[in-house]
């Protein structure tokens, strides 16, 4: 039997099924009001907080310490976690033969020296006095046979002597006179000053002595380590006896030395995140063999290119070919870690 329903009543009806539905939902959503606001709307969330990997190191960077020459280390003079000062001698090579040099180019020098001090000062006293001593006796010498000639002359025209004779005179005189004007011109020599050409090329060999000395010196004090500051070794390389070599190449430094006054802390950035990290943020580390201990500082320069990760956590899942900017963070003063060891940096954002 088929039931018709008027229109009223289905009208009824509706509005049953429309009040039924509203009251379930309502017991549903525990009597809530809930926004009609898309989820889109609400914005995306912010991270707070950067982490990434770290590095502890020095102020000063790990600085290794090598030398310019080749050769045989003689001594090693300190040993790891010294505190040395600048221009302390760490190390000193085998240098007989460097001080060898420095000896021979020191007795070179003095020679030098002494010849251009001779062209400067001229002749001694000594010298000057016999030279003039010899110009007189030849002055007397030459005056005596100018006066036996003049006589002989006079016999000779009065008929006494032969021209012979006269001749040997004439000829004694000649050399009487020539070694006047020789002695004349030696004492000239010893009694004047130096020419100038004489001077420059005493002076020139001088020079060059002393250029050789001091070239031979400063090899001779590159047998010599010293540290090129106030600080840390941090590791010793080498030891007495071991030799060493200078290439470019393959470095073969003999200390590793730092300023672990203060530290710092060298951070893997992922690219994803380098747009929120900016100089001058919060930071704190955080490191497994200190447990939950917080060490705070802050963060002074952020890379300007992108590279390879430098810190490796070792875990499996790891990814080796991830981009990050490299971040510095100065830890707080007074904050004491190992150097090289490996922690999570937590960059504050906000």
């Amino acid at each position: 039997m088929k039931i018709r329903l008027s229109r009223t009543n289905m009208i009824l009806l509706l509005l049953c099924v429309v009040i039924l539905a509203g009251g379930g939902w309502l017991l549903i959503s525990g009597g809530k009001k809930v926004s009609s606001a898309p989820i889109a709307n609400q914005g995306p969330i912010t991270k707070t907080v950067v982490a990434g990997p770290g590095l502890i190191e020095p102020d000063s960077e790990d600085v290794k310490i090598g030398s310019e020459l080749a050769g045989k280390l003689h001594d090693v003079l300190v040993e790891e976690g010294a505190h040395v000062k600048k221009g302390q001698v760490l190390a000193i090579l085998v240098n007989d033969d460097f001080l060898a040099s420095v000896k021979a180019t020191k007795a070179q020098v003095h020679q030098a020296d002494a010849a251009y001090q001779k062209v400067l000062n001229g002749s001694r006293v000594q010298e000057r006095r016999e030279s003039f001593a010899a110009l007189k006796e030849a002055e007397a010498v030459e005056a005596n046979a100018k006066s036996e000639l003049d006589r002989r002359q006079q016999l000779f025209d009065a008929g006494v002597i032969s021209k012979e004779d006269l001749e040997n005179y004439q000829r004694e005189y000649n050399v009487a006179k020539a070694r006047l004007d020789a002695a004349n011109q030696h004492f000239k020599l010893i009694d004047d000053r130096q020419r100038d050409e004489d001077i420059a090329a005493a002076k020139a060999q001088l020079e060059y002595a002393q250029a050789q000395l001091a070239q031979n010196q400063a090899i001779y004090a590159k047998t010599f380590l010293r540290a090129p500051f106030d600080g840390t070794i941090l590791r010793k390389h080498h030891r007495a006896g071991e030799s060493i070599t200078n290439s470019s190449v393959t470095p073969d430094p003999v200390f590793t030395m730092g300023d672990v006054d203060g530290l710092r802390v060298r951070v893997d950035v992922d690219e994803t995140d380098v747009s929120r990290v900016a100089e001058g943020q919060k930071v704190y580390v955080t490191a497994q063999a200190y447990g939950e201990k917080k060490f705070w500082g802050h963060v002074i320069r952020v890379g300007g290119q992108l590279g390879h990760k430098n810190v490796q956590t070792d875990e499996p899942q790891e990814k080796v070919d991830t981009k990050i900017l490299e971040t510095l963070v100065q830890l707080d003063h007074g904050v004491s870690l190992p150097v090289g060891l490996r922690v999570d940096a937590y960059i504050l954002t906000q």
